[in-house]
């Protein structure tokens, strides 16, 4: 069967619109999806314990009584570490090992100055007390997630780490559980969907409330996550995952076809994107995607991504497809050529930015050290990568001398006496000094 791929040409007159609409994304969720997830955040509000049993035996087919059999102990999750095949293990270490030592270079600390009147300014930083980390399970487990999510908040200083977890059919996954143990993950619940979030969100009885909830759901855990943001943080609303790959046409097409495959396989609406001014090297990839795909074990969902979401695009040069690049703001980059790092100071929008032949997206998904949850959708115009920042906040430090207080306080009264705020001048007067 064979692959229908968009193909786009920055040459056409109709490539702007052909791209805004490749690129479309509508992330909020219908209103049937919006009224069950509030519904169920209300119902986990009030009810606590007693709607987050019934709703995890609803969802995940389970036949729990209580909490208390939702609730994973720190030995479950060591002896999930200790029984672990040796080269999961092994693996599982060296990626914990290579993401924590990334992001300990991340850490922020406190700073002051000290001006010359003796008035003394500067920031605080502070971990969050406690956070919660929503880990996907059903159709696939991530166990990187669980890195990526746990370690940063560790790195920070966070207290407290609350995983929450769906076990559909009460299925286990113990690569997870060991992730967890390694990450130094607090406590572990086996709940998901919306009701996790909630539960994350308000707290119950056995759930303990967080400060921040972090880590990617689906589409009922995005909408819960978007609608609990003000009675907690959250990190982002992610939409699928996406592969941009930017290539001068001398890479192995084979390997360029499987980068795409790599983001191609989570779901049938992530998007998959190569760029070239090569147009025999597009239809080499092409081929490699006709040769490559009856390969592939989801190969159903590989070939649904890429036949609604995914496009070879013929530029011009090199400098057009860095703008293009720039307009997508993709959340994996791939910079396949010869020198990425004479392209990179055009490049100002993308998640994380894998550069060179040899630099696979899927190493940074695993055990290159950056964090993998990444802005998608477009948002790495403004957002960041999850980190160390996420789980720590700033407190501005301020602490006048009487002669700081002096000098401050008449250049505050002039400014809040030309806004009619009496009070703010008045406060500000009264530390002035009398001539």
């Amino acid at each position: 069967m064979t692959i229908e791929i968009r193909r786009l040409d920055t040459s056409d007159t109709n490539f702007d619109s052909e791209l805004k609409t490749l690129l479309a994304w509508e992330s909020v969720s219908d209103n049937q999806v919006q009224k069950i997830v509030t519904d169920i955040l209300a119902d986990v509000k009030t009810r606590g314990d007693a709607a987050v049993v019934e709703y995890s035996n609803r969802f995940d087919h389970l036949h729990v009584e209580s909490m208390d059999q939702l609730e994973l102990t720190q030995e479950q999750l060591s002896d999930a570490l200790n029984t672990l095949p040796t080269d999961q293990r092994s693996a599982l270490l060296a990626a914990a090992d290579r993401v924590r030592k990334y992001h300990d270079k991340q850490k922020q600390d406190s700073w002051s100055y000290t001006e010359e009147d003796g008035t003394l300014l500067g920031q605080k930083v502070t971990p969050l007390d406690r956070v919660g980390i929503y880990v996907p399970g059903g159709k696939a487990a991530y166990p990187s997630s669980v890195l990526m999510n746990a370690i940063p908040a560790h790195v920070a200083g966070v207290k407290e780490i609350i995983m929450v977890v769906p076990t559909p059919g009460g299925e286990l996954n113990q690569l997870v559980l060991a992730a967890a143990a390694v990450a130094g993950v607090t406590k572990v619940f086996t709940v998901g969907g919306a009701q996790a979030v909630a539960a994350l969100a308000y707290g119950t009885a056995t759930v303990p409330k967080v400060d921040k909830i972090v880590g990617p759901g689906n589409i009922f855990v995005a909408t819960a996550k978007r609608q609990v943001f003000g009675a907690v943080g959250i990190d982002m609303i992610a939409g699928p995952s996406e592969i941009l790959v930017v290539c001068d046409g001398q890479t192995d097409p084979d390997w360029i076809a499987m980068d795409l495959f790599s983001q191609a396989e989570h779901d049938e609406d992530a998007q998959a994107i190569l760029i070239s001014p090569d147009q025999n090297f597009l239809d080499q990839v092409h081929a490699s995607i006709e040769k490559l795909l009856p390969t592939m074990a989801r190969k159903d969902i590989i070939r649904a991504s890429l036949n609604a979401r995914a496009a070879l695009v013929k530029v011009k040069d090199m400098d057009e497809a860095c703008e293009v690049s720039n307009t997508i703001a993709p959340e994996h980059l791939e910079l396949s050529v010869e020198d990425p790092q004479a392209l990179l100071p055009q490049i100002r929008h993308a998640g994380a930015i894998f550069m060179g032949r040899h630099t696979s997206e899927a190493l940074g998904d695993y055990c290159a050290g950056p964090n993998h949850v990444l802005p998608t959708s477009g948002t790495a115009r403004f957002s960041s990568p999850l980190g160390v920042y996420d789980f720590q906040k700033r407190s501005s430090l301020i602490m006048c001398s009487p002669e700081g207080a002096s000098e401050l306080g008449k250049i505050a009264s002039v400014l809040a006496r030309g806004e009619q705020l009496e009070g703010h001048a008045r406060s500000a007067e009264y530390r002035i000094k009398k001539q």
